[in-house]
């Protein structure tokens, strides 16, 4: 494959606009990636690029300085672009609240709670809304990087779909397809998808990605003749599988660790929920050598370790009877007996408290549940949604010095604290956050990204317990896994094939102005 050309020699003029859509053939398929990768590789260019995902369905999200909700993976590349988040580049976000409803979250906002059929109905709405985004996107930016979601060959959902060729058809644009090897069955993926498609659909494909390949690429060369013989499309590269990626995900928890075991100093414990929400809270515990982290699925224990968080959740009632159902709520009293520390985040945070209230059906039937009680706080979820970035100062083991701590809110719920009850942090808004037990063995807060910076990261640590070496904060992590995505996009895609593809598309947006 060729390397990315040198800015100075690029074939591609910097007039008029392009769209490059990357879909996958399954969810997982590499779709987040590539478009991140495409959008550091074409930073790099100097050009002024967008990421742009018509809709998403996770329970990841992150706060937009505008005060919007979108898809933790569109915040990531708008970062790997050079540009500021904002609710545009992911006009439709889906939360699930159950195997059949979604929350819906429309240019940032929380509009309602749907069942899958009434949504299906509402699709021609929301693809208003998806629209006047991308036209505001087109409008600001040279380069836009579209996500599809899950594949376009789910024939089921083909049927007014806006995420993907429903779409790529109405803006009229190119599509990439990317393919995971690792899964096996590559190429009667790529095939398979192709044919599944309308003529227009086809037509409108312009290669292939392979993604996730180890070996010697010389093995796979009769396979990639093969498919461009079959298809009449370019392989556009095959990229290698990059270990030890720690990229912010758009739902699936990675629970991958390299870190050598005689060098642990903490042991941490993540029960995971049914609808556990922004789990990359704990991407940089999950990147530090020194700490052991251990996601707990239902049904099995809670391991012996230092320290248990309790995560986000989408549905914080339900999670909490899950919790009591699998017993976690007797080996948290078992741990604490010993000795052990416990840390709640958001709906963990809740949950540590003597009661959540939900008057108004917020997260389906009205009523109230018993909390775990370790904490002195009551809690009522209320119809207005809660998101800010928060900055203050820790408060946790007394400290002497201003330990500064970061993040930002996602809830429903308004916690009260009762009187001389000691809160987790100061905000420079002047509110106080979160709580801490008289006995300061359990806390919690409301701040997601608590660990991404170093200082408060190394605090919470020695609250519960440990002394580590400090890292670098996640913003500075996350570049560097960027930047190293980044390399392998320039090494491993043909970009003699891409960059002609985006002058096509800038010629084209030229002619119809």
């Amino acid at each position: 494959m060729k390397t990315l050309p040198n800015a100075n020699t690029l074939p591609v003029s910097l007039e008029g606009t392009a769209t490059l859509m990357i879909q996958g053939t399954t969810s997982d398929a590499g779709k987040s990636l590539l478009v991140t990768g495409f959008c550091r590789c074409l930073k790099r260019l100097n050009y002024n690029v967008t990421p742009f995902k018509p809709q998403t369905m996770a329970l990841n999200s992150a706060v937009t300085p505008d005060g919007g909700e979108i898809g933790r993976a569109q915040a990531l590349q708008a970062q790997a672009a050079g540009v500021i988040p904002n609710v545009d580049m992911n006009p439709i976000l889906l939360k699930p609240s159950s195997d059949t409803g979604a929350q819906v979250i429309i240019h940032g906002k929380a509009i309602s709670n749907m069942q899958a059929q009434a949504y299906h109905d509402y699709k021609k709405v929301a693809m208003q809304a998806v629209l006047e985004s991308y036209k505001r996107l087109i409008n600001q930016y040279q380069v836009v990087m579209v996500e599809g979601a899950g594949s376009p060959a789910e024939i089921n959902l083909r049927e007014g779909d806006i995420a993907n060729m429903g779409f790529a058809e109405a803006a009229d644009c190119p599509v990439i397809i990317v393919a995971d090897i690792d899964k096996g069955g590559v190429f009667a993926h790529l095939v398979g998808t192709l044919e599944l498609l309308s003529a227009s659909e086809q037509n409108r494909v312009v290669g292939f990605v392979i993604n996730k390949f180890r070996g010697d690429i010389a093995l796979l060369q009769s396979g990639l003749d093969w498919i461009e013989e079959r298809t009449n499309k370019p392989v556009l590269g095959v990229l290698p599988y990059l270990m030890d990626l720690h990229l912010a995900e758009e739902d699936a928890i990675q629970a991958s660790q390299n870190i050598d075991k005689n060098d642990v100093r903490l042991r941490i414990a993540v029960p995971v929920f049914s609808r556990i929400s922004n789990h990359t809270d704990f991407d940089m515990l999950r990147a530090h050598p020194q700490l052991e982290l251990t996601f707990v699925p239902q049904g099995k224990s809670i391991p012996g370790c230092d320290l248990i968080i309790l995560p986000g959740s989408k549905h914080v009632r339900d999670d909490l009877a899950l919790l009591k159902h699998h017993g976690w709520d007797r080996e948290i009293a078992t741990h604490l007996r010993y000795g052990g520390k416990v840390l709640g985040i958001c709906g963990g945070y809740q949950m540590l408290g003597k009661s959540i209230q939900d008057p108004l059906g917020i997260e389906g039937k009205a009523g109230i549940s018993a909390g775990l009680g370790y904490l002195n706080i009551n809690t009522e979820l209320q119809a207005e949604k809660q998101l800010t970035h928060s900055t203050g100062y820790l408060l946790l083991n007394n400290l002497h010095q201003e330990v500064i701590i970061e993040g930002y809110q996602i809830h429903v719920g308004e916690s009260i604290r009762e009187l001389d009850t000691k809160p987790f942090c100061t905000l420079n808004n002047g509110e106080l956050d979160g709580c801490i037990s008289a006995d300061n063995q359990v806390a919690g807060s409301y701040l997601h990204g608590m660990f991404d910076s170093p200082q408060a990261l190394q605090h919470i640590i020695g609250w519960a317990g440990a002394k580590t070496d400090e890292l670098l904060n996640y913003s500075q992590q996350q570049e560097h896994q960027l930047e190293r995505l980044a390399d392998a996009c320039e090494a491993h895609l043909d970009w003699s094939k891409i960059t002609p593809i985006i002058a096509s598309q800038m010629n084209k947006s030229n002619q119809h102005e």
